[in-house]
Formats: structure tokens, C-alpha cells, sequence
């Protein structure tokens, strides 16, 4: 009886605890790190209601860090280890929903990478708080034994409660993190872990009357008390009559209750000492309010411009294709009006509730639309770019999530901001190789997502451009998309005439002055004189590609890449464009000592440089990525551009992309052989479309302009198809090419990048990978082999390219993919190799 009332109550309590397990509730989160799979937390008991799938959580992963996590799936099946709990719930409603998550796991599939990266990038750095290590020191430490450099971080210690690792950094010139390591095994220091709140709020200071201020009586015995203090006084009146009336000074401003304090300065024209003495007396208040990062200039409203007869007609098939199509292709020539037609839908969409993404390839290119789109569309627009800083990016979030912005302008990475209903996305340029992200992952082409994206809204895509990609236009071909043509330029303008200036030739006649033909002078020259404008395009930015020793050959090279430095002459330096690394240019060889060192080659910097020489009075802007490294400098080199304040605009393929110049008479293409001698199955499609969309930038709205190209291989076949315009051939002929070499829109390429500090180790990996991956695909696999540029950053690098047919399941391909790559990283020798996927690598 004793043993029997014993087991009942063993009984009892094992059937408590299953219930207890069973009732348990665990999280799977999303991690902001590259690893592939979710981690499962427990939610505490007092968190339960408060845990939603989208929400972000704060957990501790690993034995210190702390992440803010994802949501993606609450269950109550317990996992086969120890959990540990989610420490707090950080919103109040979601800030993922269904769809985006739906979208990552898509991305995450396609393009062979972690949830975890694709959280890293689709999220602004200011939602996602982690931990940061803070260096406290010890009360009873003992510093008996401590280095000189040890010393030094217990100074800068002494006097604060706590520093990061990253402040001690920056106070430090030598690698503090050993010397830490030192001083915590002395117990003198302790680290903690601690959130960093990345975004903050912005507050501007506002002022107001108090409420006893509208007291006739008591307003009377404060001027009566301010009889002494003029200024104060003149002030008071001042701002009572702006609370009523506003004014229209320097640019007006309406009557209100409260002003900011930098507008009552402004508007009041006093001096900030009269205006804290009155907030001192008690005779104005101030408040401090939440106010946006984000610049909302003001526009004058403009109405949307009327549509002549070939865009209304692309318009109607447009729409009439999206009855039975999701994806149009609109093939419009080189001012052809597309804008106005985007301009149309956006409204249409608009008037039936729905949100607009309208994708551009170039943050050059948002400084002109912007300005188009605002006139119409006003505050419902709103612009994303990497040029904003991580507030004004979660500002950006925000102001979608609550509905204000209804259409958003932006780069690729806008495909994952939190869209709720999405009506249509723009891929305006779809044919630019800059909505391909590269590096880190996710590696994924902002065209073919926005395709996904769209239709997980039920919503449709308008692909835009001049020149077509072979892929777009293949799926043209096979009725995937629908095909809009729009061949008549806005107003009539005819088409440049475009010009070959055979430099081959120009030297053999020693006709070349520096970098140009004689043509190409004669007509930079000619239209100066007709007061018009030029563009000069040169695909490579930096002074020079390389220096060379005219004595010995030697040709200065990154320390920690295998590439030539590139000269930059207004900086003096050689710098690696693919890691930074930069060192004094010299004219002394250091090879052979001799001061034979020489520039070759020529870049955008070079060109600026040189055309001075010809034409010292006329006004030059340079547009590459040394110039434009701040958000508004691309404003400011349109705008003087547009203003006529610019005579010539010397740049990279950013001036190519669509920008709209009404006096732009002549555009010179400094050198198309760079361009069509590159290595890449995509150098022709690739110089066709850089040499059209540039040709397009000339007489754009008075006259025909002209186009001078400047090339040593004058009968090449892609420079018959620019100057002929003629589209069609060249994707004829590249089609037929790429059926031949098994290349897209044929075969999908996966390519794999096996890297290492260690060259014998790469090889090592790189040759067992690629034996098990041919094994499986037999000969659609090429290499390993090396690259151009065959180490990074110390990185040696070895490829693998993977082609398969789009009839084969590609699911089961990228599955038996990553098996091998699993099977690869497993063994203990190639635990630390890194191994990249790029799924259709541009």
C-alpha cells in the first residue's frame, strides 16, 4: 500500500511535468548572424502575450553577447537542449509582417544564404540593438605588475565608470584587445556586456506662451515689469504676434501656438540672450518635441504633365498587358518620356490605396526624380539609400509601417522595406548591373526579387529602359513578359549622330594630343563656343590604373590584394580599390631606385586634369565615387550641371544612368576598347548598353546632338550596333553566343568562391569541393580555377562555376550544393575555409 501510494504520487508528478512541457512555449528567432538555421528560446511565463511572430526580442546568444532576435515561429515543441528565455519583448506590434518573411525565406532559398544575413541587410542598423563590451576598473586591484601599455588603459579608466572597446580603440595607437586580455586575468578590469540603442530620437526645442499669458491683466503687469528691458519686450510683443498673425518675412511662416526655437530667433529677429532671459523669467516656455531627420523641402505643386499620342499609347498597353501579364517590359528609347508614363501608373495606383516601389540603380539618379516626383506626389514620397544615416533609414521604416510614405524612391536595398500593399514596383534602367548586391550576402538582384516580391502582393512590375537585358528580353521572347515598345523620342528630338574617332589610326598619324582624337577636340571646342554642354565618360575613376618603372617594369601592387594601385593625383596617393590600402606615390622606383616611375592608362581624374590644359577657362565637375562621397554632393554637381553652372561633366557610368540635361550638345566616350576587352561572357551586352544610355544624355531637348567615340577597333561589330542604334542585332547575335557557350538566359550559373589566408589550404579546399560537386554534375562544372584578381584583403580566392539547364529542378540542384559544402566544412582541416554562393552572378 505504502509503495503503491508512492508510485501513484511519482506518477502524479511525472504527468505535472509533461504538462508543464507540453504548456511550455519556445520561440524560433531569427539571429542577426551568419549561421544556417533558427534558434529556439523559451518564453517566459510574463512574456507569453506580449510575443508575436514579426516582433523583435532581446536574447543572450552565446555565452555573452546580446542580440535582438526575430520572431518567426512560436510553437510549444521542446527542443532537444537546453533553452535559454528570451529576456524581453522590445515592440509593441510587429515590425516584420508575413509577407517580408515569406520574401526572406524565398531569398534565403534562391540565393544560398542564412536568414540571418538577410536580417542583417534588410534591416536598418538602428533596429537591430546588440551588445557592446564595456571595460570597467576594479576597486581592490593590484597594479603592482603592469606593462606601459597596461598603464595607459588604467589611466584612461581612472577617471570614467565604464569605457567601450571601441572608445578605447580610438584613445589607443596600438591593438588593445591582448592588453584587456592581460588586465582581466589580473582581475584589475572586468568587461560587461551592455545594449547599444543605435537609434535615437531627434528633438528640437520648441517655444510657447504660458497659459496665464492670454490674461489681458496679467500680460499688462509683465510689460509693465519688462519696461527696462526694450529688447525683451520687443521680443514678447513679437512672438504674441506671430502666435496670431504669423508673418511673411524671409519666407513666411503661418500663425501657430508653438514655434521652434530656431524659427522664433529667425522671425522674431532677436538675439538668443533676450530669449532665455524671458524662458528665465517665466514669460515664454519651452518644450523640447520628437522631430523627422528627414529634408522635406518644398516644392511648388505641379500638375502631371499631359501624355502625347506614343505614351498614351504605351500607357493603355500597359495596362492592358497587366490584365493578363505581372511583368511588363517598357523598351523605350533614350528620351522617350517613360518617367511621365511611370508618373501616370503611380497616380492611378495611388487613387486606389495601393503603395509604389520605385527601384533606380544609382543614388545619382534620386537627386533629379526626387525633385520630379515631390512636385506631384509632395510628402507621400519618400527616398532610401545608403547615403542616409542609420536614423534617417529608420525614419524612412517607420513612416511606412504608419502610412505616411506612400511611395518610396530607392536603391535595391528598398525591396525590403516593411511594404503592407504593394500595387506596383518600377525597375527603372532593370538593365544596370548595380541592382546586383555583391558583397556580403545576401547576393541577390534587386530586378528578379522585385519580381518574387510583387507577386506575393498580387501587385505587377514595369521593368524600364533604353537597353534591355538579354535575360528581360528573353523572357520577352518566350511570352513570360509582356513587350511595350516606345520609339519616338519626347517632342520629336532625333536621335544623336554618333561619330568613331579611330585613335589607332590618330597615333600612327601622331595626330593624338594627350588623351584625345582630333575630332574629339575639334568638337569639345566648337561646342564651348556655342555656349552648350558636354559629358566625357571614362568607365574608370582615379587618376591613373597603374604607375610603372620606364627603367625595370616595376608596376606597384596591393600589399594585401594581387591588383595594381591606382594613381590619385589630388591626393598624392596609390590606393587599392578593392581594400583601401593607400601609400605615397613616389617618382622613385623601389625595385631599381630610379626616378623613372610613370603614369599609364588614363581615369576620370586624368581627364579633368587634361582638359584643363586645352580649355583652362571653362568650368569642369567631376562625378565618380571619389567625388560623391557625401549624400548632398550628388545634388550639387547635378544641380550646377542643370544651372549651367558646369561646362563639362567628366564621370563614370553614374552619368550614364538616365539623367535628363537640357543643353547637353556633345558626349565623348574617352574609350570604348576598355569596355569590350573586359573578360566577362556580358562585355559586349555590357559596352552596348554603357555606349547607348550615355549617347542618349546628348541633345536631349533643343536640337540632335552628337556623340564622339573614341576606340582603336573601329569595325567592331557592338560599335556598329551603338552607332546604328540598332538593339536587335546585337541581341541576335549575343543570344546565339550564349546558347553556343551554355551561358544565360540559357543556364543558370551558380558560381562558388572557396577563400582562405592560407594559398595551399584554398587550392586544397577549392579541388575537393569541386571533385565532389563534379561527381554529382558532372561536366556543368568549370574550375577550380583563379580569378583576375586572385587575393583580397590577404584572401586568396579560387572559383567554381556551376552551369545548369533551366530545364533541371534548380531547387535540387542549390540542395545538393550545400550538402557538398556541408560535407566540406565538416572536416576539421576545412573548418575555417569560407565558401560564398553567388547565385546568377552578374
Amino acid at each position: 500500500m505504502f509503495f503503491s501510494s508512492k508510485i501513484n504520487k511519482l506518477l502524479n508528478l511525472q504527468i505535472t511535468f509533461l504538462k508543464l512541457d507540453i504548456n511550455s512555449t519556445y520561440a524560433d528567432l531569427i539571429i542577426p548572424v551568419p549561421l544556417p538555421k533558427l534558434f529556439t528560446y523559451g518564453v517566459p511565463g510574463n512574456l507569453i502575450s506580449e510575443c508575436e511572430i514579426g516582433k523583435r526580442v532581446i536574447v543572450q546568444f552565446g555565452s555573452k553577447k546580446i542580440y535582438t532576435g526575430v520572431i518567426k515561429k512560436i510553437h510549444n515543441n521542446k527542443p532537444a537542449y537546453e533553452t535559454k528565455d528570451i529576456l524581453s519583448v522590445i515592440d509593441n506590434s510587429p515590425i516584420i509582417n508575413n509577407i517580408q518573411l515569406k520574401f526572406w525565406d524565398w531569398i534565403a532559398e534562391y540565393y544560398l544564404c542564412t536568414l540571418g544575413e538577410i536580417y542583417k541587410a534588410a534591416l536598418p542598423a538602428g533596429l537591430k540593438l546588440e551588445s557592446e563590451t564595456n571595460i570597467m576598473l576594479n576597486a581592490d586591484a593590484d597594479y603592482s605588475d603592469i606593462s606601459e601599455k597596461e598603464e595607459l588603459v588604467i589611466g584612461l579608466l581612472t577617471n570614467e565608470d565604464f569605457l567601450t572597446i571601441s572608445k578605447l580603440e580610438k584613445e589607443t595607437d596600438f591593438n588593445v584587445l591582448p592588453v584587456l586580455k592581460k588586465l582581466i586575468d589580473k582581475n584589475i578590469v572586468t568587461a560587461e556586456e551592455r545594449i547599444k540603442k543605435r537609434y535615437k530620437p531627434k528633438f528640437e526645442e520648441y517655444i510657447r506662451l504660458p497659459e496665464k499669458m492670454s490674461n489681458e491683466k496679467y500680460l499688462s503687469e509683465v510689460l509693465d515689469k519688462l519696461k527696462r528691458a526694450k529688447k525683451q519686450s520687443e521680443l514678447l510683443m513679437n512672438f504674441i504676434y506671430l502666435t496670431k498673425y504669423g508673418s511673411e518675412n524671409s519666407g513666411g511662416i503661418k500663425p501657430a501656438k508653438i514655434f521652434p526655437k530656431k524659427n522664433v530667433l529667425k522671425f522674431c529677429e532677436t538675439s538668443p540672450a533676450n530669449l532665455k532671459a524671458l524662458l528665465e523669467k517665466g514669460y515664454l516656455i519651452t518644450e523640447k518635441k520628437e522631430v523627422s531627420r528627414l529634408i522635406s523641402e518644398k516644392y511648388e505643386d505641379t500638375e502631371i504633365k499631359n501624355l502625347n499620342t506614343f505614351q498614351l499609347k504605351s500607357l493603355t498597353e500597359i495596362k492592358e498587358y497587366f490584365k493578363e501579364k505581372d511583368v511588363v517590359l517598357l523598351h523605350g528609347v533614350t528620351s522617350s518620356g517613360k518617367t511621365e508614363i511611370y508618373i501616370k501608373l503611380i497616380e492611378e495606383q495611388l487613387a486606389s490605396g495601393k503603395q509604389v516601389l520605385y527601384l533606380l540603380p544609382e543614388i545619382a539618379l534620386t537627386a533629379q526624380i526626387t525633385t520630379r516626383l515631390a512636385k506631384i506626389f509632395g510628402n507621400k514620397l519618400g527616398i532610401y539609400h545608403s547615403k542616409f544615416s542609420d536614423n534617417e533609414r529608420v525614419e524612412v521604416w517607420r513612416n511606412i509601417e504608419t502610412g505616411k510614405f506612400k511611395i518610396i524612391l530607392g536603391v535595391r536595398s528598398s525591396i525590403f522595406l516593411p511594404f503592407d500593399n504593394l500595387g506596383l514596383i518600377i525597375v527603372d534602367e532593370e538593365h544596370e548591373n548595380t541592382y546586383k548586391q555583391y558583397n556580403p550576402a545576401p547576393r541577390y538582384h534587386a530586378r528578379d526579387a522585385s519580381v518574387v516580391l510583387a507577386n506575393l502582393h498580387k501587385a505587377k512590375v514595369l521593368l524600364g529602359t533604353a537597353t534591355p537585358s538579354i535575360e528581360s528580353y528573353y523572357n520577352v521572347k518566350i511570352e513570360k513578359y509582356a513587350l511595350v515598345e516606345l520609339n519616338q523620342r519626347y517632342k520629336d528630338i532625333k536621335l544623336p549622330e554618333i561619330q568613331i574617332a579611330d585613335t589607332k589610326e590618330a597615333k600612327r598619324k601622331k595626330q593624338m594630343k594627350s588623351l584625345f582624337a582630333p575630332e574629339m577636340l575639334e568638337n569639345i571646342k566648337q561646342t564651348l563656343e556655342n555656349k552648350e554642354q558636354i559629358i566625357l565618360f571614362q568607365n574608370r575613376r582615379g587618376f591613373s590604373p597603374f604607375t610603372e618603372c620606364e627603367t625595370c617594369g616595376y608596376i606597384p601592387k596591393c600589399e594585401h590584394c594581387d591588383v595594381s594601385l591606382t594613381y590619385h593625383k589630388f591626393t598624392g596617393q596609390l590606393v587599392c580599390h578593392y581594400c583601401g590600402y593607400s601609400e605615397r606615390a613616389s617618382k622613385i622606383c623601389k625595385a631599381c631606385e630610379s626616378p623613372t616611375m610613370t603614369t599609364r592608362g588614363f581615369g576620370t581624374q586624368k581627364i579633368e586634369d587634361e582638359i584643363k590644359v586645352f580649355f583652362p577657362e571653362v568650368k569642369i565637375s567631376r562625378m565618380d565615387l571619389d567625388s560623391t562621397g557625401s549624400k548632398k554632393a550628388y545634388h550639387k554637381i547635378i544641380y550646377d550641371f542643370e544651372n549651367g553652372n558646369t561646362d563639362i561633366l567628366i564621370g563614370t557610368q553614374m552619368v550614364s544612368k538616365g539623367l535628363d540635361f537640357d543643353n547637353v550638345a556633345l558626349v565623348g566616350i574617352m574609350n570604348a576598347d576598355n569596355m569590350l576587352n573586359f573578360p566577362d561572357f556580358r562585355a559586349f551586352e555590357r559596352s552596348f548598353q554603357l555606349m547607348a544610355q550615355v549617347s542618349g544624355r546628348a541633345g536631349r531637348k533643343n536640337k540632335q546632338g552628337k556623340v564622339i567615340i573614341q576606340t582603336s577597333d573601329k569595325k567592331h561589330p557592338i560599335l556598329k550596333n551603338v552607332v546604328e542604334n540598332d538593339y536587335i542585332a546585337m541581341f541576335n547575335s549575343q543570344l546565339a553566343l550564349r546558347k553556343q557557350y551554355k551561358y544565360p538566359p540559357f543556364y543558370r550559373l551558380i558560381r562558388l568562391n572557396v577563400k582562405h589566408k592560407d594559398k595551399n589550404l584554398t587550392d586544397a579546399a577549392a579541388e575537393k569541393l569541386a571533385t565532389d560537386l563534379i561527381s554529382i554534375f558532372g561536366g556543368r562544372v568549370l574550375g577550380p580555377e583563379y580569378p583576375i584578381i586572385s587575393r583580397i584583403k590577404n584572401r586568396y580566392i579560387k572559383t567554381i562555376l556551376i552551369k545548369i539547364e533551366r530545364k533541371l529542378s534548380h531547387k535540387k540542384a542549390k540542395e545538393l550544393i550545400t550538402a557538398s559544402i556541408n560535407l566540406l566544412r565538416n572536416k576539421d582541416k576545412f573548418k575555417y575555409v569560407q565558401i560564398n554562393a553567388d547565385v546568377d552572378p552578374m
